[in-house]
């Protein structure tokens, strides 16, 4: 009771009735039609691109290096792009919170869900392995009635986001994981359960090992290997599209991987690298590009995102 109380206390505070009021009103901006949303999304996007500095030199650099192929005029509009993608995912994010299942059945579908039920059969549970793409949090949603999902996640820091992102995940999934909470991730998939994991950010050199992804050594973690072969869990991948035009969405399921975990980390994380580098290359404006992908570089390589004066 004493810790709901200082929690509450905690978001009660002034300095966070903005906030408060700001979500009010992004809730009521989620009751109009999904195309007028995603409108609205793109313009805070295209906002955010002008003014977060930051973000937008981390995105920069992360598509000048994965597409050096693009001319630099390409590359710009594909980091407008992103941001655009990035503001349309904050309406999506609300939508998982607060849209009807009718109404997220009438915007999207999901392929392959045969595949995760195939998976589930063999009784050692499943490692929905995912990327971190704009409407990551509503593609939960399209399973959901389905299939109870554990899910993991990073508490945020702010106490009024993280409490409608736990109100969320408690609402919505069967259980929330921290993901650093490894030993609860491997008492779930004994039980046979659904563990919702994206392995695809940096965590530093920790239990990781650099794999190419877009031909760049990034630092990779190697827990989906490590957990699937503790628990002889099954990897099944599993990646959400932004249809073009605002037509909605689509989840894709792909059969669950073979010879996994192969027993060479280094190899089932270059694997996995590939599989997200693969669908981010689809619809590459969807893809996380503002996340320091490669801050951890091999020994004798520089700082990518440090500016040159």
């Amino acid at each position: 009771m004493t810790n709901f109380s200082d929690a509450f206390i905690q978001r009660a505070h002034p300095r966070y009735w903005l906030l408060w009021g700001v979500f009010g009103f992004l809730w009521l901006l989620t009751r109009l039609p999904l195309p007028w949303q995603l409108c609205l999304g793109e313009g805070i996007g295209s906002l955010v691109y002008r003014i977060a500095k930051r973000r937008t030199h981390i995105a920069r650099v992360n598509i000048q290096h994965c597409f050096p192929n693009y001319t630099a005029k390409e590359q710009e509009l594909l980091v407008k792009q992103h941001f655009m993608s990035l503001g349309m995912g904050l309406f999506e994010m609300l939508n998982a919170w607060w849209t009807t299942e009718q109404r997220v059945e009438k915007y999207g579908y999901i392929e392959g869900l045969e595949h995760l039920q195939t998976a589930l059969e063999k009784g050692n549970g499943v490692i929905l392995l995912c990327g971190h793409f704009s409407s990551l949090e509503l593609s939960t949603r399209y399973l959901t009635p389905h299939v109870p999902i554990h899910v993991t996640y990073r508490q945020h820091e702010n106490p009024v986001i993280e409490y409608f992102m736990g109100k969320n995940r408690h609402a919505r999934t069967e259980k929330a994981v921290p993901r650093d909470a490894v030993r609860t991730m491997i008492r779930s998939l004994r039980a046979n359960k659904v563990l919702w994991f994206a392995p695809d950010q940096n965590f530093g050199h920790k239990n990781s090992v650099f794999a190419d992804f877009f031909s760049i050594p990034a630092a990779t973690n190697t827990a989906t290997a490590r957990l699937a072969k503790v628990t002889g869990a099954a990897v099944v991948p599993l990646f959400p599209q932004r249809l073009p035009n605002k037509k909605g969405y689509r989840v894709v399921i792909s059969p669950a991987l073979t010879d996994f975990p192969s027993g060479d980390d280094q190899h089932d994380a270059q694997r996995i690298n590939h599989l997200i580098e693969e669908h981010a290359r689809c619809a590459p404006e969807q893809y996380l590009w503002a996340h320091r992908r490669f801050k951890d570089r091999p020994e004798g390589e520089s700082d990518f995102y440090k500016k040159n004066h």
